[in-house]
């Protein structure tokens, strides 16, 4: 059984790209958001597993996205997807997040994240926590 992700980013064309990089790696995508609010209101809905998080996004910031979804759903896990790979923006995500991938490094380090952290989603499995960051 594979992790439902939600992927949240308010660029239409980077969400589509994400979503095909995920279908093609067999990764099962139960929805899409363009920002915070709307990402509150589909985690309520979907309920999946992840969610891809953007940090820039108008309105809600990821990271307030990120607090409002920790409230609502504990159990979701939240990786940040961002083009803001500095060391300032990992420590301010790091409350938040049970992952952070670059933007600039989705091909290599995306799929192995979401791996990492949907395999601590499954009871009964024992996984060595690696470092998030």
């Amino acid at each position: 059984m594979s992790a439902k992700i939600l992927i949240v980013d308010d660029n239409s064309v980077a969400r589509s790209t994400i979503r095909s990089f995920l279908d093609w790696h067999d990764f099962r995508v139960c929805g899409e958001a363009g920002d915070g609010k709307e990402a509150v209101q589909k985690v309520r809905k979907l309920r999946p597993d992840i969610v891809l998080l953007d940090i820039n996004m108008p309105g809600m910031n990821g990271i307030q996205t990120a607090s409002k979804i920790r409230r609502v759903a504990r159990q979701t896990k939240i990786v940040f997807l961002t083009v803001h790979n500095t060391p300032g923006t990992r420590n301010a995500t790091q409350m938040w997040s049970d992952g952070f991938v670059a933007k600039s490094a989705i091909g290599t380090e995306l799929v192995p994240t979401l791996i990492r952290v949907s395999a601590d989603e499954w009871p009964g499995q024992t996984v060595e926590r690696a470092p998030m960051f």
